[in-house]
């Protein structure tokens, strides 16, 4: 995903994420997509002073290509940006990129805004819906 939309972070990796063939184990590229996801609202949202509360509702991962330890690349990037946005949500598309640039991964996860009192899901206030659909790759409804 190239474009200035898209929010670029780099994410360490461990020996203990891969499996004993040297390939990232499953549940472990979820984990990258969420702190990438977490960097990106700090980014986005409480850099400008909004406390944005997000639950994941539901997650897609295409396992593309194996991500495989080679002992020189503790790091890996994931590139972020928002495809949808709803009325009391909006989806992330990720692309997990090795060290060569290569995508290993991709995460689309629909995320529902939640009020911090009542626990329950929420409508998007229109500062949020501004950043969001300046972080989008595509055209948004607002």
């Amino acid at each position: 995903m190239s474009s200035e939309k898209v929010h670029a972070h780099s994410v360490g990796v461990r020996w203990s994420d891969f499996d004993m063939y040297g390939h990232m184990m499953n549940a472990n590229y979820i984990e990258l997509a969420q702190e990438a996801r977490l960097a990106f609202a700090m980014d986005h949202f409480y850099k400008q002073g909004l406390e944005l509360i997000a639950f994941v509702r539901h997650l897609d991962v295409d396992y593309v290509r194996p991500l495989k330890w080679d002992g020189k690349n503790s790091t890996v990037t994931v590139e972020t940006a928002v495809v949808r946005l709803g009325n009391t949500s909006f989806t992330t598309r990720q692309e997990i990129k090795d060290g060569a640039g290569n995508v290993t991964c991709v995460v689309t996860c629909t995320q529902v805004v939640i009020d911090k009192v009542t626990q329950a899901p929420r409508p998007v206030s229109e500062e949020e819906k501004k950043i969001i659909t300046e972080n989008a790759l595509v055209k948004l409804d607002a």
